[in-house]
């Protein structure tokens, strides 16, 4: 008797998750058409631009935040990617309508099964577009994936220009507890992370990257304002170049992209 309760509660608990998981899914499809046509009208001068900004914003955070309770984790994935286009935006990079039309593709195509939720996220990433802020002019994009984990500040905001003068594709993480599965997912070619982090240093970040079999391969750097002797440092791997603040900024930035061959 006591197992045939089991099954038939295993049973309700599954068809309750299903059908949640289902009415997620049929509420960010709607979603999605409604942002398609707030797109089309932004597109066309018909709807305020700022307002359709602030619309991206509104569908972003939830969905990044509950797609992995409902097995679409890689719709967060792509969701924050979205989240990191439209996060500090002043003024309209180029392409930026051609490009939010292809995150709401990609979403689409997720949430409708076009694309397996099972895909690798490390590919999916790398055919969405990366924001410049700027004319591209002569530079050529590079498929380089590159994550920042660090807050938003001067040192961010100056690493991730150039970056971007490489023509790398940049995605900002404010957490070390969001960028370890993020990076765990998407096998970023670097990993850049500040030093000190609130709940988790980002020394902790770089000495789990080294030694997780996942990541080890993975290149990371740490930026810092700590002295050279501090002893913190001490327990950075020999192999993480340290990227000091002040006058040596930018030539410490460009020799550890030198060293770990990213340039």
């Amino acid at each position: 008797m006591s197992e045939k309760l089991g099954a038939i509660y295993t049973k309700s608990e599954k068809e309750l998750v299903n059908a949640m998981r289902i009415e997620f899914l049929d509420e960010a499809i709607d979603d999605l058409h409604a942002l398609d046509v707030s797109l089309d009208a932004a597109r066309n001068r018909n709807n305020d631009v700022d307002k359709f900004v602030n619309e991206v914003r509104r569908l972003t955070l939830p969905l990044r935040g509950q797609a992995p309770n409902y097995g679409a984790r890689l719709m967060g994935t792509v969701a924050h990617r979205l989240e990191n286009y439209v996060g500090d935006v002043k003024t309209l990079p180029p392409r930026f309508f051609d490009d939010i039309q292809r995150f709401i593709d990609t979403l689409l195509d997720l949430a409708e099964g076009r694309i397996s939720f099972d895909a690798d996220p490390s590919e999916v990433v790398r055919t969405l577009p990366a924001k410049f802020g700027f004319d591209l002019g002569d530079i050529e994009v590079q498929n380089v994936e590159v994550i920042l984990v660090m807050l938003h500040g001067a040192a961010t905001h100056f690493v991730e220009r150039e970056m971007h003068q490489c023509g790398y594709r940049i995605s900002i993480v404010t957490s070390i507890f969001d960028a370890i599965p993020l990076i765990v997912r998407t096998k970023p070619d670097l990993v850049i992370t500040s030093a000190i982090m609130p709940e988790l240093e980002g020394i902790d970040l770089v000495i789990a990257l080294v030694s997780m079999p996942s990541t080890r391969n993975i290149p990371s750097a740490l930026i810092t304002s700590l002295d050279p002797e501090d002893e913190h440092l001490k327990l950075v791997p020999g192999s993480v170049p340290i990227i000091f603040k002040g006058p040596s900024f930018g030539d410490d930035l460009a020799e550890a992209l030198s060293r770990l061959f990213v340039i």
